[in-house]
């Protein structure tokens, strides 16, 4: 206990700043490598902290000052980190970007944030360049050129490099606002967490107190660098304590990280639900239950176990075999696959957290989970339910801390509503806490979905555009195994009347109309499609034939659609199986 509590002593930057991060670790670990990306990029301490300083110093002679909004949309790659870096060190507020925002979220995002600059991969920029209105400074990422210009970053601070070494940014405070995360981007919904210097680098300084961090740790990226789970704890807190950070050029599929695995052999990795459990179920429990005999045996517990165990020991050996953190965060994992990791001894630990939170709030270390638990609040967090039911015991999580958001950007009216003036954060997650402190969550009362690699997917957001198009009267998006479903009810008499014509003329008007109404659903779901970000692109348009059940306030109740649909418990809230009645279109 006391040699962790030692080396996060020993590496604590003097101030809870991006600023003194960024100096901290720069002065202590030089020649180690930081980052990596692909076979051919190789940054050290000190190769990151000189980027970070020329393009510093580029901002600000070209019209950036502290606290001006300055977007970085890319993909993962150590100059995403070094841009972060760079910007947070002058005091500038950055905007992440999830990469596959739509050309119309980036400009709703962009223009809300009141961006100045924008520091854009080449990729993302051919995407966005001919479909977004963007007045400010563009520097492309890969290379930090200026794209109006065409000048390099690294040729401008040479330069004017006498003048360079002697500027100095302005000093960064703990309470100065760092991070503008937005939840979402489509336009008029836009909600941007704002994050100060304090919340960030505090929140990634107690996630040591459940697993040290050191110079010798190995992370390999998965998770969106835009996300602030992969942000904090593995962008800050890796870079903090003078650990090496591989980031992928390619998407994270197993065939890729087969490899990389084997070649980095990481210490440290951050998962979403859906990377493990794609791993049991594909390729772990099919070996199970493979004869009849071997179906009957899993059964017994004391088999299961033995089997449990074996199969986690090459599971540790296809990660590197050096693995100590295995985090799964976003959402819950699913209990079965829990069961095996706890069985297998495999150092994995399951948190909670929320982007308001920045991230982290609870947690347990490896080797000391709880199951279906996310564990207690970290130290110097509180924690308690609100609207507790007697029944049930459950209630509406709430926290304080120094980790809570300052609030939402230019929306005072709902900051008020979820952050109350003595500090407590309304999560709107329903759970139950035992008299240890653990929680553990029930329910979503945010109706939030979690995509595939973590991100957060709102069905409002969708809905809103669904419900704008002609006949529609209103919509619930919901997740199916995975894949996004939209059930829309139609005007169904203004629908007729549009082809009042086929009564005439077809021969079979029932039939005739029917495929009318599946071309409409084909049509509706491209243009949705068109209009948001690949994560959330729908898979299925079904016609719901009755309108959906709603409250006393007229709000749908989407718990009797889940239980409509036969929702699985062990799926994300919103899922549904199957429904024998519908007309749907498929990708």
């Amino acid at each position: 206990m006391y040699r962790i509590h030692y080396v996060v002593y020993m590496t604590k930057p003097l101030s809870n700043t991006l600023q003194a991060v960024l100096e901290n670790s720069v002065s202590r670990y030089r020649d180690k490598v930081a980052y990596t990306y692909g076979d051919d990029v190789i940054v050290t301490y000190t190769n990151f902290g000189q980027k970070a300083q020329e393009l510093s110093y580029y901002l600000a002679c070209h019209g950036i000052n502290k606290q001006d909004k300055v977007s970085i949309i890319g993909e993962n790659m150590p100059n995403w980190g070094i841009a972060y870096f760079a910007c947070g060190s002058m005091g500038a507020v950055i905007v992440p970007v999830l990469v596959d925002f739509s050309p119309i979220e980036i400009s709703s995002v962009l223009e809300h944030s009141e961006a100045k600059a924008l520091i854009v991969s080449t990729k993302v920029y051919a995407k966005i360049k001919d479909k977004i209105s963007f007045n400010g400074l563009i520097i492309i990422m890969n290379d930090f050129h200026n794209q109006q210009t065409g000048e390099l970053v690294d040729d401008y601070w040479k330069q004017h490099e006498q003048e360079a070494l002697n500027w100095t940014p302005e000093s960064v405070l703990e309470e100065d606002l760092a991070c503008i995360i937005y939840t979402s981007g489509t336009t008029g919904r836009s909600k941007g967490v704002m994050l100060t210097n304090d919340n960030i680098v505090w929140d990634a300084i107690m996630c040591t107190t459940l697993h040290p961090v050191t110079e010798n740790d190995v992370y390999l990226s998965v998770l969106p660098l835009a996300h602030t789970y992969e942000c904090t704890l593995g962008l800050v807190l890796g870079t903090m304590m003078g650990a090496t950070t591989h980031y992928i050029s390619k998407a994270p599929t197993a065939n890729v990280l087969m490899p990389l695995m084997k070649k980095y052999r990481p210490t440290m990795m951050l998962t979403v639900p859906l990377i493990i459990e794609k791993i049991y179920k594909v390729g772990v429990k099919p070996k199970f239950v493979k004869t009849a005999f071997m179906r009957l045996m899993y059964k017994i517990r004391p088999f299961q176990i033995i089997l449990h165990r074996l199969a986690c020991k090459k599971l540790y050996r296809v990660f590197g075999g050096r693995l100590k953190f295995f985090g799964i965060g976003g959402a819950a994992v699913a209990s079965e696959v829990e069961r095996f990791l706890r069985d297998g001894r495999f150092p994995y630990s399951c948190g909670y957290g929320l982007t308001e939170t920045a991230p982290m709030v609870c947690g347990l270390p490896v080797g000391k989970t709880k199951f279906r638990s996310v564990g207690p609040p970290m130290q110097g967090i509180e924690c308690k339910l609100s609207g507790i039911n007697p029944a049930t015991g459950e209630g509406e999580l709430t926290f304080r801390g120094r980790n809570v958001m300052k609030g939402y950007f230019k929306d005072p009216e709902t900051t008020a509503k979820v952050l109350s003036q003595d500090g407590w954060f309304q999560t709107g997650d329903l759970g139950i806490m035992d008299k240890h402190g653990n929680v553990t969550l029930k329910g979503r009362s945010k109706n939030m979905i979690l995509g595939s690699s973590g991100e957060n997917i709102y069905p409002e957001e969708i809905e809103a555009i669904i419900n704008e198009m002609d006949n529609v009267v209103e919509s619930v998006v919901y997740q199916d195994k995975g894949r996004l479903v939209a059930s829309v009810y139609l005007n169904e008499e203004g629908f007729k009347a549009r082809y009042q014509e086929l009564k005439e003329s077809a021969h079979n008007y029932q039939e005739e109309l029917k495929k009318r109404m599946e071309n409409y659903l084909k049509e509706l779901k491209e243009k949705v499609n068109q209009s948001v970000g690949r994560y959330s692109q729908l898979s299925d348009v079904e016609l719901r034939e009755v309108p959906f059940e709603k409250t006393a306030t007229m709000k749908i109740k989407r718990f009797l659609l889940n239980k409509e649909k036969g929702t699985d418990s062990n799926e994300p809230s919103g899922s549904k199986k199957a429904s024998s009645k519908r007309t749907s279109q498929t990708a």
